[in-house]
């Protein structure tokens, strides 16, 4: 028998929690993500440095994710955290929130989805970070006998300009084939010809469900979210995914050095995404 819709979000906070099978220390963070953006909903400023760990959130009913004004406040807060804090912290707890939200709707506990507007802050380029691969570099790449889930990845990353973890994050129905780009209602994306000749391949007929999945089928405990509808296998892992590229590329680079996803990014696919 399915359990009562909770009232309070802190409590539909730990089902979903409880539901996505993570370890001890993920769920913690989790929880944190989570609960920071509980100040938001309530109209409140959220602590800050290790404070914030401690911090107990505002009660609030879970009811106000589909409050008109909640979308601006997530909004406004976003806005807020991303002059103090690391852009791959806010674009992963702005995932977190999504993923939540998402499953939460699938539950039938709020009818609205106020993190639509929400975008991944880009990263900033560093003096120090390893330089984009070379014209000569990228041929090499994308001549390589390599699996056509890593091919379609790896030309999507170069030709949108996109953060890693917003490509991970792509589910079929995301996506404008004809037009190369993502749905208004996806993180704005566009890309070339080179994932245009690609991507249909990979999809293979599949309209919903997770863009780059695992080799192996998902455990039980994978939230229905990361998990494809069709194959039963999970969402690619931007640890797996790194993985894999730098054992495809290992004969490419100097002994010394390993090239990265991130390299992938070209300036030209990233303005491309945000005019989209």
């Amino acid at each position: 028998m399915e359990s009562p819709q909770p009232v309070e979000y802190a409590v539909a906070v730990e089902r979903y929690l409880a539901a996505a099978g993570l370890g001890a220390a993920s769920r913690r963070i989790y929880r944190i993500a989570l609960d920071t953006w509980a100040w938001a909903l309530a109209d409140r400023p959220a602590p800050t440095g290790p404070g914030r760990r401690r911090a107990r959130p505002p009660v609030l009913p879970l009811a106000l994710l589909d409050h008109p004004d909640a979308p601006a406040r997530l909004r406004a807060a976003a806005t807020h955290r991303a002059t103090g804090t690391d852009p791959r912290t806010l674009n992963r707890e702005l995932s977190t929130l999504r993923a939540a939200v998402t499953w939460w709707r699938a539950h039938g506990w709020i009818r609205t989805d106020p993190t639509t507007d929400l975008r991944p802050h880009t990263l900033p380029a560093t003096a120090d970070g390893p330089a984009p691969l070379t014209a000569d570099q990228l041929r090499a790449l994308f001549a390589l006998r390599a699996p056509l889930r890593e091919q379609v990845l790896w030309h999507l990353l170069h030709e949108s300009g996109a953060a890693i973890e917003t490509v991970l994050a792509l589910d079929a129905d995301d996506l404008d084939l004809p037009r190369r780009r993502t749905l208004p209602s996806a993180p704005p994306l566009r890309w070339q010809a080179g994932t245009a000749r690609l991507l249909p391949l990979l999809l293979a007929g599949r309209t919903t469900g997770p863009l780059f999945l695992t080799d192996r089928r998902a455990p039980a405990t994978t939230p229905a979210t990361d998990r494809c509808p069709h194959t039963g296998r999970a969402r690619l892992s931007y640890r797996r995914a790194a993985e894999l590229f730098t054992t495809h590329t290992a004969h490419l680079t100097e002994p010394t050095t390993t090239w990265t996803l991130r390299q992938l990014r070209s300036g030209t696919g990233a303005q491309a995404s945000r005019s989209h």
